[in-house]
């Protein structure tokens, strides 16, 4: 059963361009979740540069659905992790240069990293771990050598295609690692650049989604029609 989950980042950047106390993510994370999302998605990043440390906590507050908590697998993050003990949590590249993540994680680079150091720190709690991946068969067999409860595929090159070969050849590719993730026994998620012109797409050719995480578009949309409106569409979208 596929679950929304609402990425809150850009209400906190929203909020930081003026530096006053609105709109706060903790309170758009209640309308999301009252409007029917299966839970909450936020980056806290080492440049803060959204989310905010006391967010962390109040999130944790105030969500009573799944509190997804995407991080760069740093020593600080983890700390932090541990602290707050989310739902999930999803662990993602970070460059600091980037707009917003760029791509999936390199797991032959992070590989002997996260076994030896990330996953032993993460592994004593009670928090599910996700890799944020692009659909790549070798990256998706060293997260099932690592233990991960769940891949969260990077869709942002099939949402960014500019040509309907392209977008065929990046579902066709989604849809194979999604496969591979299911019949390797863990979770498939997806997220990144999602919307609800693309998202169709997606679920008709893809199998075994179970949490899709969208935030800006839906953030964006929410400017003109509302929050709530916002997250119902996606919603009804999605049952449909």
């Amino acid at each position: 059963m596929m679950r929304l989950l609402v990425n809150i980042d850009h209400i906190a950047t929203l909020r930081n361009a003026r530096g006053e106390g609105y709109p706060d993510p903790a309170e758009a994370a209640i309308v999301c979740e009252n409007a029917g999302a299966a839970g909450i998605v936020f980056h806290l990043r080492g440049d803060r540069r959204h989310i905010k440390d006391d967010d962390v906590q109040r999130l944790k507050e105030s969500v009573t659905g799944i509190l997804d908590f995407e991080m760069s697998a740093s020593n600080e993050m983890i700390g932090i992790c541990l602290e707050t003990e989310p739902d999930l949590v999803t662990l993602v590249p970070e460059g600091r240069e980037e707009l917003t993540t760029e791509g999936g994680l390199n797991m032959t680079t992070v590989f002997n990293d996260f076994k030896n150091r990330v996953f032993p720190a993460l592994k004593d709690s009670e928090i599910d771990i996700s890799l944020f991946l692009d659909p790549n068969p070798k990256d998706i067999e060293l997260a099932h050598e690592l233990g991960a409860y769940a891949v969260e595929l990077h869709t942002g090159t099939f949402a960014n295609a500019v040509n309907n070969d392209d977008r065929k050849n990046e579902l066709e590719r989604l849809a194979k690692a999604a496969q591979l993730i299911h019949e390797s026994g863990m979770t498939v998620n997806a997220g990144h650049g999602l919307n609800l012109d693309n998202l169709p797409q997606l679920i008709e050719h893809v199998p075994h989604l179970t949490d899709i995480s969208i935030g800006h578009a839906l953030i964006s949309k929410a400017v003109y029609w509302g929050l709530e409106k916002t997250v119902k569409e996606y919603l009804s979208l999605m049952k449909n």
